[in-house]
């Protein structure tokens, strides 16, 4: 089994501890796609038209015979109505919101794509081909003494990534922000944000102090889910354990 530093907050080696066997699983970048896109699809809010849109009009056809076309038409006036191919008509064939947009996917499968993108983050061709930034020195995945788990303030944070050498990873998410393409700025998203680090604690202390850290997010060993580890379908997220959340995988399947 592969043997990694254990860090402390002044970033020197503290000591070298085994990987869990869940880091030994297979890389499948399929099924994490597959994983990921099932996951979303799942958390889609359906949506539909009024099922009598376009067609609140008092409409009739006014008969052959007249040289002009049988489209319903408004009773007060000339102007077509109603009908799919006319301005202001309602549409041939709107969404509805009993459609379902829910897939399936095997719990076995659920669990390898899990598996496989956690396996991912100790592997530094994969974490490096997803863009991430750190020192080449570090071993992956990252893991940080428990006194971590205590830090409330974003300056020890900071401080902490730095000394270890992973802190050019939430600037390159700083420089990465830019503004959507699209309508989506319209709506409550104008800003699309690059995903840097991922802090796995079995407390939610150091959440507070890596609150506004661009990029960062901090979840818990039994919260892992294919969204964190591997955003976009992508696996290979610069990852931070703290030693006893590391530990608490290592029952995993």
């Amino acid at each position: 089994m592969t043997k990694i530093n254990v860090y402390g907050l002044d970033g020197t080696v503290k000591e070298q501890i085994t990987l869990p066997k869940v880091f030994t699983t297979v890389y499948r970048p399929d099924i994490i796609k597959k994983s990921f896109e099932v996951t979303h699809s799942n958390q889609r809010q359906p949506y539909g038209s009024d099922p009598l849109a376009g067609t609140r009009h008092a409409v009739a056809s006014v008969g052959k015979g007249r040289g002009m076309s049988r489209v319903p038409r408004l009773t007060q006036g000339q102007a077509a109505a109603l009908a799919p191919n006319v301005v202001g008509g309602r549409r041939a064939h709107p969404p509805k919101a009993e459609h379902s947009w829910k897939e399936k996917m095997n719990k076995k499968e659920q669990a390898l794509a899990r598996n496989s993108a956690l396996a991912a983050t100790a592997d530094k061709t994969i974490v490096t081909a997803r863009g991430h930034s750190f020192k080449d020195d570090v071993t992956l995945p990252i893991v940080i003494d428990d006194g971590f788990e205590a830090l409330v303030k974003v300056k020890d944070v900071i401080a902490a990534f730095n000394k270890i050498g992973i802190y050019t990873d939430i600037l390159r998410a700083e420089n990465g922000k830019h503004i959507r393409a699209g309508k989506g700025k319209m709506r409550g998203r104008k800003y699309r944000i690059p995903k840097s680090i991922l802090i796995v604690s079995t407390t939610d202390t150091v959440a507070r102090g890596s609150r506004n850290l661009t990029g960062v997010d901090v979840t818990m060993p039994a919260q892992l889910n294919i969204e964190m580890l591997a955003p976009g379908g992508t696996a290979g997220r610069l990852t931070v354990f703290t030693k006893s959340a590391l530990h608490k995988l290592g029952g995993a399947k």
